[in-house]
């Protein structure tokens, strides 16, 4: 730091003992009667005030007004400013009288927190200390140059998904060739994820980006895997598994053994898999292979071995029932009803689909959120993922019941996610038309289903990239922001990452996560070429599975 002062030495220096200077008998400064002194304002650019100050410009110059005059020996140390606990280098600059200016070395970052530190020390030539310090935070404006040259969107969707689909292949523990559940999970393996990947990879094969038979190599590694290795439960598997032994890892004290919900977002994309790999050769071998584990998932079973109408979502080999959850919607989980339905080996009945997910009914909205009708859910529609995991490769917008049309349930989803971003009644930084998406994801400082009724200030990329199909124009809208203008902060080897808070300053250290870079491959391919949707839908055990509980499927790009 460095500091210019302009002193008056007036006769208050040069004489002992003048007028309106006052020490005691060794020669210290004591306060003068009735003198005080505050700080009346801080003026950065065209802001001024005591309180918070968002929007900074990078090259701010910062200036504090006081109420009187201020010793020199006492600015330097007591005003600075600080980020992340660190003390920022800057020139301070006392006019010497009420004025102190501080201008930092470097430009500060951008979008990011400050805090500006006005300590109690500071005082005036005769001794009078101000009256309280201050922290005034500071959070300095976005940079909104382009950080990528621009390509066309088609170019920019490919780089996307390109980019993406590495978490899944360089990033997939090696043993299994499984998703990994996120970028530090080492040998922990997600058995949805994996679907999810699977998914990804039959995008991968089609676009080039790895061969055909590259894919379907890897996807036998998998399922030789899950054969040989991985623990099963009645033909279901653990939400977490080690991807170098095969054992299940814990994803709690009594969660220890079959996750349903995981097993169906698997075979999600195992089916797809097996429609997709229609040759001969090891195409065929695949398609056998995952046909027999496929058909080895107890469905009926976890209705509590037939005593419940309703499916549970846990089995425990030495805790049996104990998490006690049923598969209710709305929510994430309607592939499990369906998959269920489609077993040809151990199918459930339409009743169990109409009292454990539907709720007989119950799970309709029909409320109006931002001018728009939400069939079915929660209030406001919840996190985003709600109608990403199932519609990866169900097709809303083939698919409808006696509760609802599902293109029109999606698209309500997330147009009430979107409007209400654009809304942003908490007043985060950043929120917007071209900055919008709420779901469950990392945040600052753990994890959490975002949702417009649990906003936390957080974005995840897949929110609004994963509804590309829903909202081509307000998701392409987010992916210029997030790859054009936030680029240096959010986009890395395996695309973007999990998720950001602008108004913190903070972005994923963590980065990613496999449940939530999948959908965003999977679902901008749905969108621009139908290729996973075809594959699910034209599975003729899937669409029977549809047809007994009730569904009407309407035609391919209809």
């Amino acid at each position: 730091m460095k500091m210019h002062a302009y002193l008056k030495m007036g006769v208050c220096g040069l004489l002992f003992g003048c007028f309106g200077c006052s020490s005691d008998s060794s020669g210290s400064s004591v306060p003068a009667p009735g003198e005080t002194l505050v700080l009346e304002q801080i003026v950065i650019g065209d802001q001024s005030g005591l309180e918070g100050f968002d929007n900074v410009p990078t090259d701010a110059v910062i200036r504090l007004d006081f109420s009187a005059e201020l010793d020199p020996a006492t600015v330097e140390k007591n005003i600075y400013l600080r980020r992340s606990g660190k003390v920022v280098d800057a020139q301070i600059d006392y006019d010497g009288a009420l004025s102190v200016t501080l201008t930092p070395a470097e430009e500060l970052t951008a979008q990011a927190e400050y805090q500006l530190i006005v300590n109690s020390g500071l005082a005036t030539p005769r001794g009078t200390k101000i009256l309280t310090g201050k922290v005034i935070s500071l959070t300095t404006t976005l940079d909104d140059s382009d950080k990528f040259e621009r390509i066309p969107d088609e170019e920019l969707l490919t780089l996307v998904q390109q980019q993406t689909f590495r978490y899944f292949w360089e990033g997939a523990e090696p043993t299994s060739g499984m998703a990994r559940e996120r970028t530090s999970s080492g040998a922990t393996v997600t058995t949805g994820g994996t679907g999810f990947g699977i998914m990804a990879m039959l995008v991968a094969a089609e676009r080039g980006f790895i061969t055909r038979d590259e894919a379907c190599s890897r996807i036998q590694r998998i399922v030789t895997f899950l054969t040989e290795k991985a623990t099963a439960y009645h033909g279901a598997y653990a939400h977490w598994i080690n991807g170098e032994t095969g054992a299940t890892i814990p994803f709690s004290a009594d969660d220890n053994g079959a996750d349903l919900v995981e097993t169906a977002y698997l075979f999600q994309g195992l089916l797809t898999a097996r429609a997709y790999f229609d040759g001969t050769g090891a195409e065929e071998t695949l398609r056998e292979g995952i046909t027999r584990l496929w058909e080895a998932v107890e469905w009926d079973f976890f209705t509590k071995e037939g005593s419940e109408k309703a499916l549970y979502w846990h089995w425990s080999p030495d805790k049996g029932w104990a998490m006690n959850l049923p598969v209710q919607g709305w929510n994430e989980s309607l592939i499990v009803y369906v998959l269920a339905a489609a077993s040809p080996t151990h199918p459930i009945d339409a009743e169990v689909y109409d009292n454990g997910w539907a709720r007989n009914g119950a799970i309709r909205n029909g409320k109006l959120f931002y001018d728009t009708t939400l069939p079915l859910g929660e209030d406001y529609g919840g996190p985003m993922f709600l109608s990403h995991y199932s519609f990866l490769g169900l097709d809303p917008f083939r698919l409808s019941d006696k509760y609802a049309d599902y293109g029109e349930q999606v698209r309500a989803h997330a147009t009430i996610n979107y409007r209400y971003c654009v809304d942003n009644p908490k007043g985060y930084t950043g929120y917007g038309a071209d900055c919008w998406g709420l779901t469950a994801s990392d945040i600052d400082d753990g994890y959490s289903a975002s949702s417009p009724t649990n906003d936390l200030g957080v974005i995840a990329p897949t929110a609004a990239l994963a509804s590309m199909p829903f909202l081509p124009e307000e998701s392409m809208a987010a992916l210029h922001r997030f790859y054009y203008k936030l680029g240096d902060r959010l986009w890395s080897d395996y695309g973007f990452i999990d998720a950001f808070n602008l108004s913190t300053g903070w972005y994923d250290t963590d980065m990613h996560i496999a449940i939530d870079q999948g959908p965003i491959i999977v679902m901008i391919e749905n969108y621009r070429s139908g290729l996973l949707w075809n594959l699910f839908m034209a599975d003729s055990e899937v669409l029977a599975g549809l047809q007994r509980l009730g569904f009407i499927v309407g035609e391919a790009g209809a």
